[in-house]
């Protein structure tokens, strides 16, 4: 029962962030393994934080606030926020499935509450029902909303490096990393420096603080991973001669009816789809396509279609 406790938020969370992929759903083998690589990033956090944590202990042998803050901020923070981010990176970063931008959100979550559930597993058997029930609204919603910016900025970053803008590009990894461990890091400090303090008007202090912090975090990040699927667009170019109408772009470049004008499956500014009333289907392989050939067998439009379509 404990397990399934352990579990449910996780699973939810996942539901969620997968549901508002409207545009084109992630394959399940992949949203499965960026899962369980999140579950194995536990190991290298271990191995770092453990040690980290023994060096604390001997250098400062009793509870202070600066060793709770310093613990958190400069050990348990970067080190898992960085392990979900190699995780990530390694595996999506050129996979051909990477090609809209909310996808970065789906699989920064999808790693991200893959090390939330292993750890939620550990947590909720060492110490019960209580603390089940309160890190299901608090450490795994708050790892989800971690993914979610460095998922946002990710997603930036992949743009830009499709488009050639290597500064926006390192500009957006590092903003992808710095910001999560940072909101990370000050959520642990606030908690684990409860421990250290020993005036009631501090621990109160540091207490609402921290429960203004997830407020706002959760506000935030819902805001974000709705407005990211609202204006979900496809950020890869493909190239003049080839067209596929499922991956949603055509060669040239179209007007927006909110009159962004640009080259994408969407628009980038509204997330209104590109027209494509020129649409057919290939005789050869039933492909649905909106050029003058099939964009994959490459059969040419018939001319009777054609002629319909100009109707």
């Amino acid at each position: 029962m404990l397990f399934a406790l352990a579990l449910i938020p996780v699973i939810a969370l996942l539901i969620f962030i997968f549901v508002l992929d409207r545009k084109e759903k992630e394959p399940i083998w992949l949203l499965a393994l960026l899962f369980f690589a999140g579950v194995g990033t536990a190991i290298p956090a271990l191995i770092v934080e453990v040690p980290a944590q023994l060096i604390l202990d001997a250098l400062i042998p009793y509870e202070s606030a600066f060793k709770a803050y310093f613990l958190a901020l400069a050990v348990v923070a970067p080190t898992e926020e960085i392990v979900k981010f190699l995780a990530l990176i390694l595996i999506t970063w050129k996979s051909k499935n990477f090609d809209y931008s909310y996808d970065a959100i789906v699989y920064a979550v999808f790693v991200s509450l893959g090390f939330a559930g292993i750890e939620n597993v550990i947590y909720v058997f060492d110490s019960g029902w209580g603390v089940a029930l309160l890190r299901m609204f608090t450490a795994v919603p708050g790892h989800a909303c971690y993914a979610v910016i460095m998922g946002f900025f990710y997603s930036k970053a992949k743009h830009a490096s499709l488009t050639n803008k290597k500064l926006n590009c390192i500009v957006y990894l590092a903003l992808a990393l710095i910001i999560p461990i940072t909101i990370h890091g000050i959520y642990d400090a606030l908690l684990f420096g409860l421990e250290g303090i020993e005036s009631v008007a501090a621990i109160g202090l540091s207490i609402i603080l921290w429960i203004i912090l997830v407020i706002v975090l959760f506000i935030a990040s819902f805001i974000l991973v709705f407005y990211s699927s609202i204006t979900d667009f496809c950020i890869i170019p493909l190239s003049e001669n080839r067209q596929v109408l499922y991956r949603t772009q055509i060669s040239g470049t179209w007007t927006c009816s909110c009159g962004t004008e640009n080259r994408l499956g969407s628009c980038p500014k509204c997330g209104s789809m590109r027209p494509t009333v020129t649409a057919w289907n290939c005789p050869q392989c039933g492909t649905l396509s909106a050029f003058n050939f099939c964009g994959s067998c490459g059969c040419p439009k018939p001319i009777v279609q054609n002629q319909q379509g100009n109707n």
